[in-house]
C-alpha cells in the first residue's frame, strides 16, 4: 500500500495564492507520476496537472490553469506540490493528489484524501 497525505488547502481571495503539497509514503514502490485532479459538487474528477518520473520530467496541465499553476517534484522525498497563483472563483474544489506507482510488477493508482481549496470574489 501506498499512503498519500495532502496539505495546503484553505480559503483565499481572488487573485491569491496557495500551495499544495502532497507526500507519498510506503515500502516497494517507485512512482511513474504524480499529479492533481480537482472535483466540484455534481461534476467528475478532472485533472488539474501531472509530472512524470524520468529524467524529462514531463508535465502536462489543464488549459484552465496554464500559467497560474505550477507542479513540482522532489524525487527523494516522494512528494509533489502545486503552485497556485492568480486564483479564481472557478478554481473552488476539492483537490486530490494522485500517484501512479510501480509496485510488485503491476502500476497501481493511488489517491490522497483531498484538501478543499475555496476561492472567493
Amino acid at each position: 500500500q501506498v499512503q498519500l497525505v495532502e496539505s495546503g488547502g484553505g480559503l483565499v481571495q481572488a487573485g491569491g495564492s496557495l500551495r499544495l503539497s502532497c507526500a507519498a509514503s510506503g515500502s516497494g514502490f517507485s512512482i511513474n507520476a504524480m499529479g492533481w485532479y480537482r472535483q466540484v459538487p455534481g461534476k467528475q474528477r478532472e485533472l488539474v496537472a501531472v509530472i512524470r518520473s524520468g529524467g524529462s520530467r514531463s508535465t502536462n496541465y489543464a488549459d484552465s490553469v496554464k500559467g497560474r499553476f505550477t507542479i513540482s517534484r522532489d524525487n527523494a522525498k516522494n512528494t509533489v506540490s502545486l503552485q497556485m497563483n492568480s486564483l479564481k472563483s472557478e478554481d473552488t474544489a476539492v483537490y486530490y493528489c494522485n500517484a501512479n506507482v510501480a509496485q510488485w510488477g503491476t502500476n497501481f493508482n493511488y489517491w490522497g484524501q483531498g484538501t478543499q481549496v475555496t476561492v472567493s470574489s
